[in-house]
Parts: structure tokens; sequence; C-alpha cells
């Protein structure tokens, strides 16, 4: 047995001179080194990510995100291909596979999306916002026109529209610069360049004209900045601003007779909602049609007997009013389903909103929240006559290549948020809900 002068008090094995262990103490040692490094390689890999086969995976993602958004586009292509079968090019298929077409690229943009760090992105915000002002120009140059609006850029096989892409390059950069703004200047020149990055391309799609995209532009614009922090008393000054300019355009420049900033039919769109039936045959011809398909649905719908979609009194039945034609066909239970798809993901962004690794994720999936949310509101409220007609698309249902995609790229973005927010937590087995 050893001596007491080769014991430490309370310890049960000699003192060795450092780096002479050996034998049992050395394979002990070993031993401890080796449960350290593989220790050490989870820790590593819990905080910096997982494998790319576990990164890959898609149990990684959110499954109620991953399930409203593919049943609402699967619900989108069987709708179109049910209610345009008599449509106007002579395929009665034309719409349905265009739009499958459009789901399945979109879902893959999703999955690819999702697997990327969304932090990234934030080293990349001069790129994003110059790539989403350039098309925005170049489309007031080489955009095709359509009903008196310059919106589109005829592709060989798809008509793209750069406002729509605009609207998540605007959240993704404007996110970053609200993060890089604080830490220079005073509140006040931060909350102005805010303004300024995020009302500037409002401003140039306003022109096309496109002012229910603009409008869009202004709520992420409104939102990033709220979830950034900026002074509540800036936001009452801003929206002051709004409500005077919004009634020099509408009331003030019209009753005097000069210069207005809108078009004659944006100002009766926004001002015919208030009474459809004083004009049925012009400016409220929509709100009544669409009032006439949604309260003959009843609580089951019409089925085949609808007649206002097929038989062409309902304008537009397959993009800006393709509520009202669920509506017809569906009744109440088909667009109550509707309806709890978009509460499901709207949910699940504000949720994601809140597990958001940083403040960065936060503001992004915010921003995506609130786009969502505002698109649906005024889509739904204008298919019911309680909103004017602004031309904004309902997500993932309307027919459209380039709604479609880009709101799949800004799902597959609150995906990859809730993925990094698993990472970082550690959390491997379990969603996050």
């Amino acid at each position: 047995m050893a001596s007491s002068r080769h014991l430490r008090p309370g310890a049960g094995a000699p003192i060795t001179r450092p780096g002479a262990a050996t034998g049992a103490g050395a394979r002990r040692a070993g031993g401890r080194s080796r449960v350290a490094a593989i220790g050490g390689g989870a820790i590593g890999r819990l905080s910096g990510g997982l494998s790319r086969y576990e990164r890959s995976s898609l149990f990684k993602l959110d499954p109620t995100l991953l399930f409203a958004s593919v049943v609402l586009i699967l619900l989108s292509v069987a709708i179109l291909g049910v209610t345009t079968q008599d449509n106007e090019t002579g395929d009665p298929y034309y719409f349905l596979i265009r739009q499958a077409i459009y789901a399945v690229l979109g879902i893959a943009l999703m999955l690819a999306v999702a697997q990327i760090d969304y932090s990234r992105f934030r080293e990349l915000r001069v790129g994003l916002y110059t790539v989403m002002m350039m098309p925005i120009f170049l489309v007031l140059l080489l955009g095709s026109a359509t009903r008196g609006s310059r919106r589109w850029i005829e592709l060989p096989f798809f008509r793209l529209q750069p406002s729509e892409l605009g609207k998540v390059l605007l959240i993704v950069a404007l996110a970053a610069f609200a993060l890089e703004v604080t830490r220079a200047g005073s509140e006040r020149r931060r909350t102005i360049r805010l303004v300024a990055l995020g009302l500037f391309p409002a401003a140039v799609v306003f022109v096309q004209p496109d002012l229910g995209t603009g409008l869009v532009y202004g709520v992420i614009t409104a939102t990033v900045m709220f979830i950034g922090g900026v002074s509540r008393r800036h936001f009452v000054a801003l929206g002051g601003i709004a409500v005077a300019a919004a009634t020099i355009v509408l009331v003030v420049a019209p009753a005097l007779g000069g210069p207005s900033l809108l078009q004659g039919y944006q100002v009766e769109r926004l001002t015919s909602f208030l009474n459809p039936s004083d004009d049925p045959s012009d400016a409220g011809y929509h709100l009544q049609q669409s009032k006439i398909a949604v309260g003959s649905g009843g609580k089951f719908g019409q089925g085949a007997d609808s007649s206002q979609s097929p038989y062409g009194f309902l304008p537009e039945g397959r993009t800006d009013f393709i509520f009202a034609t669920i509506a017809e066909r569906w009744g109440f239970v088909g667009s109550a389903l509707i309806l709890s798809l978009y509460a499901l993901i709207i949910w699940r962004a504000l949720r994601i909103l809140m597990l958001s690794k940083n403040l960065y994720g936060s503001m992004i999936a915010g921003g995506i929240a609130a786009m969502l949310m505002f698109h649906v509101f005024i889509n739904v409220g204008m298919n019911l006559a309680i909103m004017p007609v602004t031309g904004i698309p309902l997500p993932l249902m309307s027919y459209g290549g380039s709604s479609a995609l880009v709101t799949f790229v800004a799902i597959g973005l609150l995906q990859s948020i809730y993925i990094q927010a698993r990472l970082a937590s550690g959390t491997r087995a379990q969603p996050l809900f």
C-alpha cells in the first residue's frame, strides 16, 4: 500500500507528476479523454447544426405548417381543375396543369430554402435589396401591360411578376438593415432610414400601377420596424402622416379638381365597396357579383349547379375572386376549411416568431406572418364586399405562378427559422410547439 505521503487528502489514488501516468491510470485517462471527445462532438453538433443527413430530414420541419401549405396548394389545383374546364384557352386542363407545375416547383423551393440557415442572408442584405429593386425597375421598361398595369415580364414559359418576389426579399433585407442601423445614429435617423428603405420599392410598384402590392410593402415595413423596436412615438407620427396623405389623395384632391396620384379606376375601386349598388354595372360590378356568388352558396354550396363563375358572371373567378368561387360551389363548409388552413399557417408563423433563436429570425417570421394575414384579410374581405378591390391574390389558392412560388419561399424561410430554433435548443426528437 502506498504511504500517506503519496496520497491526496480525501483521495484514493496516488499523486503522479504531469504526463507520468502509466498503466491503469493511463488507461483511465485515455478513456476519459475519449468520452470527452465524444461528448464534445455531440455538443458541437447540437450547437453548430446536425449532420447533413439529419439536417435534410423532413422530420425536422414544422409538420403543421407543412401540412397546411401543401393541402392548400393541392386544393387550389383541384378547385381550378373543376371550375376552369370551360375556359377561353380551349384546353379544359390548361389551368390545372400549370397550377400543378407551380405546386411541385413551389414545394421543392420550400424544402430547399428550409435547409439553408436563414442567418446567412443577413450578410447579403445589400445584394438582396439590389436584386429586389432591379427587376421592379426593369418591368417599367420591358414589362407587358395588362388592363392598364405594367407588372409582368414575359418569359418563355412563365410570366414573372417581380413585385411578388420583392415581398420576400424586402422582408429578409429590411430585417437585416433594421439590425444594422441600431448600431449607428440616433433613433430618429434609424426610423427615417427604415421607412425610406421600405417605402422606396413601394413607391416604384405604385407607379406600375399596383396599389395592392404597394400596400403590402407598407405593411411589411411597419411590421419589421415594430418588431425591431422602433419607438411608439414614431409610429404615431407615421400613422398621422399616412392618414393625412390618404385624405389628401382620396378626398381633398378630387374635390378641388387637382391632380391625383391614383388612377381614376383605382379611386373608384377604393370607394365603391362602401356602396357597390350605386354603380352595379361599372365600379361596383365585381363586388356585386362576388356577393351573389358567396350568398348563393349557402351551407354546403351549389356544386355542379353553380352559375356565377362557370358562366362568366364573376370576373377573375380563378384569381382575385377565387374565394367567391369556392363559397358558391362548396358553401360555408368549403370556405371554413380554407380559412382554417390559413389560420394554421398564421398561427405557426406567429409561434415560430416566438421560438426564433435571434431577433433577425423574429423579424423575418413577423414580416411573413403580416404579409400572409394582410393578403387573406384583404382578399377575403374583397370577396365579401367589405373591402376595396385591390388585386391582392389569395396565397396558395389564386391561380398564378409568381404568387404561389413566392409564398412557398416565404414558408421555406419559416421552416428554416423553426429548424434553427430546434438546433439551438438541442431538440432532436420532439418538435417545438
